[in-house]
């Protein structure tokens, strides 16, 4: 210390120390004030910037006093240095943390914002909060003195043993920045492998894609599968789609009237159905002469591919009570068998001897004589 302490520094840092820590108090109340009127916007990324600042600014105010209150009091120069970096990469780290809170959550609002749906690809929300905390420990350790430059020359060299025992989770995870990359698949559209796995796509993270099926049940696929396996995505590239279904009347029905009654029936479902689309152009196909029927094929439009069914649920029963009402009849498919009598076998005739009388006997009762 250049001199004594005496009681006026002790009132001074005080003075500092409790102005910072009221400072942040009131910083954090106008800070929640804001995030109340940022809930109300349509945009997400304001939420995670008042969020995040509510950490940041209470917390800056209070090392702000501190760094106020240590220079108050007679402190030597190597002490206060010391105190000075420690305050400067505290603050650092929090600022890091909160920086990569913000960039974070604005990532995750990009994806949401594009795909139109409430779930997130966190593979590149986790890439950038690892990136952004990376950068912030090497700047706070620059800060107190700590040389960086060896230890990036160690991670570079760690990197490569790193990279070879992390294979399959560093191939899944280039594969799942591919995906998202090319757009292939996003989070929310419905997709069928191969394999047969299908659903809908909840998240891509950094080491697979997590597919939740019609049952609610959730399928986890690796990001390299995925990359490498025949896939149909049913929401690209327009999330309405056509559905068939076939139909068969009997010969004997007239053809224009099928037609037209089949036309007002479907309609009629893309009118009133919930998943219907109310602009879809109606449409029957005859295509086959069958053995008791004529088969045609009706073209229905739904809104995403789960509205399929329910909409050929309602086709159908609405379908059948019409063509009751009209006589159109709805054949099964029969087929007649004919036998036709064979002429009987002689029988061969015994002359004599007890099987003969028997046989004879039984010829007799056969023949009714």
């Amino acid at each position: 210390m250049t001199r004594d302490l005496v009681l006026h520094d002790w009132v001074v840092a005080a003075i500092a120390l409790a102005a910072g820590l009221v400072a942040g108090v009131l910083l954090r109340a106008l800070l929640r004030w804001l995030g109340k009127h940022a809930s109300r916007t349509a945009w997400t990324g304001d939420d995670a910037i008042v969020d995040a600042l509510r950490t940041l600014a209470p917390w800056g105010a209070v090392i702000g006093g501190a760094a106020a209150a240590a220079s108050a009091l007679p402190l030597t120069d190597r002490v206060t240095a010391v105190v000075n970096q420690s305050l400067t990469a505290l603050f650092v780290l929090i600022a890091t943390v909160t920086a990569a809170r913000v960039v974070a959550g604005l990532v995750q609002s990009l994806a949401q914002s594009r795909t139109g749906v409430a779930g997130s690809a966190t593979i590149f929300v986790n890439i950038t909060r690892i990136v952004v905390l990376t950068m912030g420990v090497l700047v706070a350790l620059e800060t107190v003195g700590v040389s960086i430059a060896p230890l990036l020359t160690a991670l570079g060299v760690g990197g490569l043993a790193v990279a070879l025992a992390l294979q399959d989770t560093l191939a899944n995870l280039f594969a799942g920045v591919h995906i998202l990359a090319s757009k292939t698949v996003q989070p929310g559209d419905y997709i069928r492998l191969s394999g047969g796995e299908e659903g809908y796509v909840v998240d891509i993270n950094w080491r697979n894609t997590v597919v939740r099926n019609l049952s609610n049940n959730l399928v986890i696929i690796p990001n390299g599968r995925l990359a490498r396996t025949n896939m149909t995505n049913f929401t690209q590239p327009e999330q309405q789609l056509s559905i068939l279904v076939q139909v068969g009347v009997g010969y004997e029905s007239d053809l224009e009237h099928v037609e037209r009654v089949t036309l007002d029936v479907v309609d009629s479902v893309m009118a009133d159905v919930t998943g219907g689309v109310a602009d879809h152009q109606a449409a029957v196909r005859f295509h086959t002469f069958a053995d008791s029927r004529i088969n045609f094929t009706v073209i229905l439009g739904v809104g995403e591919f789960s509205d399929q069914y329910r909409i050929k649920h309602e086709f159908i029963k609405r379908l059948h009570r019409r063509y009751r009402a009209e006589g159109i009849s709805i054949p099964a498919p029969t087929r007649t068998v004919s036998v036709q009598p064979s002429a009987a076998a002689p029988v061969p005739h015994q002359r004599d001897g007890a099987h003969g009388g028997i046989l004879e006997a039984a010829r007799n009762r056969g023949t009714g004589v």
